[in-house]
C-alpha cells in the first residue's frame, strides 16, 4: 500500500525534538524572497514564455473585506461594515482582470478559479454577478464538469440563497472555515457559527449540486481542550465535508495586531496541542478521510487525492492543489501570481493598489525570478511535499543532473532523519516514510538554500511546523 494511503504513523518523541520552526512552503523560494526591485518588464517576458508554452491558467481574486475581526487572523483583511467599499473595490479588480486579458492569450482556458479573502461574501449577489460576468467576458472558462471554481465563505454570514445565486453564476465548489463549535472559544476569537447554521447551509449546497465542500478547523486556539475538539469533531463528522484541514493556530501577535486580542493564557500547551492533533488525525481516518498531508485531509475519491495518487498534487498559496500544469493569474490587494518562472505580488495597501489602478498600471510591488538552481530545489520540495518522494531518474532526466552527487551535502544532512526512520535514500530516489508525513516540512528545509543562509544572517520568524 502506498505510503499516503496508510494511517498516519504517530511517534510524540520525534515529532517533539524535530518540530521547529519552518516555512510552510506554499511557495519555493518564499515570500520573504520577494524584492520590490522586480520590474514590470521581468512579469511581460514571463507572460511571453507562458503565452508561448500555452498552459492553462487558475485565477485567484483576493476580495479582503470582513464584517467583523477573527482575532486569530493573520490574512490581509479590511474589516468594515461599510457595504459601498466593495463596488469601487470590484470595478478596479476588474481593471486589472482587463489589463491582463490583453496580455495573455485568450485561447488559453481557465481551468481554476478561486475567490478568497476576507470574506468575498462580504459583496453583494449583484457585484458578484458583476465581477463573474466581466471574467467571463475577458477569459475562456472551462465548463462545470471540467473546471473547478471555488469560493471560501464564513457559514455564520452567509445564506443558503446567496450560495444557489453563487451556483448559477458557475461556482461548483465551496471551503468554509468552521474552526471550532466550542461556544467558549468562539466568544474567545470572536468568530461565531453554530452547528445548526452550518448544517442548514450544508443541506442547502448538497440541493443545489456543489460538487465538492471543504472545512476548516484550527487546532490551538484559546480555550480549546482535548474534550472541546472532541465534540467539535463528532458534529463535523456527521456533516460529512468531501475535504477537512486541521490548520495549526500561530500565535504571533508581533506580526498581527489582532492577535494581541487573544491572552497568552488562555492558549493550550504545546503539549496539549500535539494531544489534541493526534486525537484529531486518528478520529479523522477512521472516519475514512485521507491524510494528504500538511493539515488536509479528503475522502478516498476526491480530486486532491486522485491528484496525489497520479503525480499531479501541487502545493501554492491556496495550499494544496490540483491542475500542477496551471499557471495562477491573482487579482486584487496583496494577491500572489505564479507565472512561469517567476512570482509577483500586489501592492498590500488598499489605497496604493486602488492609485495603481487609477493610473491604468499593474498594481505590482514585488516578486521573485527563479533562477535555474531555484527552479531545480522548487521541484524537489514540491515532489517531497506533495507525493512525499524523490524520483531521482526524473530530476536526472528533467535537470541533466546526478542528484545523489549534487546533494550530497543535503543528504548527509539526512542521515540523522534516515536514522530516526523518517525517511530512507537508495539508487531510485528519496522515500519519506510514515513516520516522516508529519514532518515533511522539516525534511523540505534541508533543500531550503535560502533558509539555509538566513541562519547565518538574517534568521526569519516561522510558525512551529506542528
Amino acid at each position: 500500500m502506498s505510503v499516503v494511503m496508510q494511517h498516519v504513523e504517530w511517534d510524540k518523541d520525534l515529532i517533539s525534538r524535530y518540530d521547529l520552526a519552518g516555512p510552510r512552503y506554499t511557495s519555493y523560494p518564499t515570500a520573504p524572497q520577494f524584492q520590490e526591485s522586480f520590474t514590470e518588464a521581468a512579469l511581460l517576458n514571463a507572460i511571453a514564455r507562458s503565452n508561448q508554452a500555452q498552459r492553462p491558467l487558475s485565477l485567484y481574486f483576493h476580495i479582503p473585506f470582513c464584517d467583523s475581526l477573527c482575532y486569530y487572523c493573520g490574512c490581509n483583511k479590511i474589516v468594515t461594515n461599510n457595504k459601498s467599499r466593495s463596488l469601487p473595490y470590484i470595478q478596479r479588480m476588474i481593471q486589472e482582470l482587463a489589463l491582463y486579458a490583453d496580455l495573455l492569450d485568450n485561447q488559453r482556458e481557465v481551468k481554476q478559479l478561486h475567490w478568497g479573502g476576507g470574506t468575498p461574501t462580504f459583496i453583494s449577489d449583484d457585484e458578484m454577478s458583476l465581477l463573474m460576468h466581466a471574467t467571463r467576458r475577458l477569459f475562456r472558462l472551462a465548463n462545470d464538469d471540467q473546471g473547478e471554481f471555488s469560493i471560501e465563505i464564513h457559514p455564520g454570514r452567509v445564506s443558503v440563497n446567496t450560495m444557489g445565486h453563487l451556483r448559477e453564476l458557475g461556482f461548483n465548489r465551496v471551503s468554509m472555515g468552521v474552526q471550532d463549535f466550542d461556544t467558549r472559544v468562539q466568544k474567545a476569537v470572536n468568530r461565531y457559527n453554530t452547528v445548526e447554521q452550518v448544517s442548514e447551509l450544508m443541506q442547502g449546497l448538497r440541493a443545489q449540486n456543489y460538487q465538492s465542500v471543504s472545512m476548516d478547523l484550527i487546532y490551538g486556539l484559546p480555550l480549546q481542550t482535548l474534550n472541546s475538539i472532541k465534540n467539535t469533531l463528532t458534529k463535523i463528522i456527521d456533516l460529512n465535508p468531501d475535504r477537512l484541514s486541521l490548520f495549526n493556530y500561530a500565535h504571533m501577535p508581533h506580526l498581527f495586531k489582532s492577535q494581541q486580542l487573544i491572552s497568552d493564557m488562555e492558549l493550550p500547551s504545546a503539549a496539549e496541542k500535539l494531544d489534541i492533533l493526534y486525537f484529531a488525525i486518528e478520529t479523522l481516518e477512521a472516519a475514512g478521510y485521507i491524510y494528504i498531508g500538511m493539515d488536509h485531509f479528503a475522502k478516498p475519491d476526491d480530486e486532491l487525492v486522485r491528484a496525489q495518487q497520479a503525480g499531479k498534487l501541487q502545493r501554492n498559496f491556496q495550499g494544496y492543489s490540483t491542475h500542477k500544469d496551471c499557471d495562477l493569474l491573482a487579482v486584487g490587494v496583496s494577491s500572489i501570481s505564479m507565472i512561469d518562472n517567476i512570482y509577483v505580488q500586489n501592492a498590500k495597501d488598499l489605497n496604493a493598489y486602488q492609485q495603481k489602478m487609477d493610473l491604468g498600471l499593474l498594481p505590482i510591488a514585488r516578486g521573485f525570478t527563479l533562477n535555474d538552481e531555484d527552479v531545480l530545489r522548487r521541484f524537489v520540495i514540491n515532489s517531497l511535499i506533495c507525493h512525499l518522494e524523490l524520483d531521482f531518474a526524473q530530476v536526472e532526466q528533467e535537470f541533466s543532473i546526478n542528484p545523489a552527487e549534487y546533494f550530497a551535502t543535503e543528504i548527509a544532512q539526512l542521515v540523522p532523519m534516515i536514522e530516526d526512520g523518517l525517511l530512507s535514500i537508495d539508487a531510485g530516489g528519496i522515500h519519506v516514510h510514515n513516520k516522516g508525513r508529519l514532518l515533511i516540512r522539516r525534511i523540505c528545509m534541508v533543500f531550503d538554500e535560502y533558509l539555509q543562509t538566513a541562519k547565518n544572517n538574517n534568521p526569519i520568524r516561522y510558525s512551529k511546523i506542528i
